[in-house]
């Protein structure tokens, strides 16, 4: 069984708990999610920690799932999809790149 890791802006966390979804029950994939939560309630160190926690989720996973709706990929997003190919992992996307 292959885990992978959502990544993409919370903007879609709608289409990502969607997508997570579809993936354990057509792919029989193992999915690793982002928590949602409003950055303006949380402090440095908080987004520091969840930000650590992702990236752990990355490490334990076999590759990530971007959800770009719309083409989308903010910066913290480009920067965990150059954290996966520099530790070779398998980057899907939900649109094409």
């Amino acid at each position: 069984m292959k885990i992978f890791t959502i990544c993409g802006s919370m903007r879609f966390s709608a289409q990502m708990k969607e997508i997570a979804k579809k993936l354990e029950i057509e792919n029989g994939y193992c999915v690793l999610q982002p928590i949602y939560c409003d950055g303006n309630t949380l402090n440095a160190e908080q987004l520091k920690s969840l930000a650590a926690a992702h990236y752990k989720k990355i490490d334990i996973s076999d590759g990530i799932y971007v959800v770009n709706v719309g083409g989308y990929i903010g910066k913290s997003v480009s920067e965990e999809i150059d954290y996966a190919r520099s530790h070779n992992k398998e980057i899907l996307f939900h649109e094409q790149q």
